[in-house]
């Protein structure tokens, strides 16, 4: 196979379902409803029970509204049922957003989005699911070969979408752990990079999640074969998914899976706990 296909494999976005334009006409609409409301995305927030930053990606259209979400906001901005109609579509929108990955990658991304439990071990960048938007825009950007402007968006979407396994009830049981060397590097400048460390900060903060990071002084290491994803989808069947220069791997076999799992064990007993983690991160903030 060519390299352009190798590069392509590591996120593959929605180019030609319609989903994108779907969300982004929801987003303006409800950033229109808003204003004419008198509310600022702070108030629409706390009046809909969620946070500033999900009204602003939702109006950005970088993150999906869900039927839910639409219902109630529907009632909140007066707006006579026009976005509570929308709920159905944005319903089959998802389904077929389920398929949009190639086959490769289609049972991993419904493995993720369903998932009951999601660990994760990262070494050079922050996962995808804690990802600022910005940072991701950096990360697409800096591939080689190099994306165009069109794609790069599309994938930020794409990686922005799948950040909403953290708004499901009941939420899935997360932890990740991440070498401090890869928060120590400035990944798209100061803004960029101070934003990230925020963006953890909130996100270790979540009562269903768990942030750990692994001390570069360790002189001890159970894991250098690379980073890796355990799943436990709600069949409750674990699996792994691994990922290196672009190549996939869906690991299903229980034995290789559990050997992976002992490994995440090991890593999570040397890695600094979570109040030491997110102490280190606030450090860092602080160094700035």
């Amino acid at each position: 196979m060519a390299s352009s296909d190798h590069e392509e494999r590591p996120e593959r976005p929605s180019q030609t379902d319609g989903t994108a334009h779907l969300f982004s006409a929801l987003g303006k609409q409800i950033k229109v409803l808003r204003e004419h409301a008198g509310m600022s995305q702070r108030e629409l927030g706390k009046a809909a029970h969620c946070g500033e930053a999900l009204i602003s990606a939702i109006e950005r259209g970088v993150r999906t509204p869900q039927p839910d979400f639409l219902t109630r906001v529907d009632a909140l901005l007066d707006a006579r049922g026009v976005l509570a109609a929308a709920a159905d579509d944005v319903r089959e929108a998802q389904a077929r957003a389920r398929t949009r990955h190639p086959e490769w990658y289609r049972k991993y991304a419904s493995l993720e989005g369903e998932a009951v439990e999601l660990h994760d071990y990262s070494n050079q960048v922050v996962h995808g699911l804690l990802q600022t938007e910005d940072y991701a825009r950096t990360i697409f950007s800096q591939r080689r070969p190099f994306l165009d402007a069109e794609t790069i968006e599309k994938r930020v979407s794409d990686r922005m979408a799948r950040q909403q396994i953290f708004e499901r009830w009941p939420s899935p049981i997360c932890s990740f752990i991440v070498e401090e060397a890869a928060l120590q590097r400035p990944i798209g400048g100061h803004l960029v990079h101070e934003g990230q460390l925020r963006q953890l900060l909130r996100v270790g903060r979540h009562r269903a999640v768990e942030l750990q990071v692994m001390p570069t002084d360790r002189q001890e290491h159970p894991n250098v074969d690379g980073v890796f994803t355990l799943l436990t989808s709600k069949s409750r069947q674990p699996v792994a998914y691994t990922e290196v220069q672009g190549y996939p791997r869906l690991i299903t076999d229980v034995e290789e899976v559990r050997l992976i799992a002992a490994r995440y064990g090991i890593l999570r007993s040397q890695a600094l706990n979570a109040q030491e983690s997110l102490t280190l991160i606030e450090k860092m903030l602080g160094a700035r």
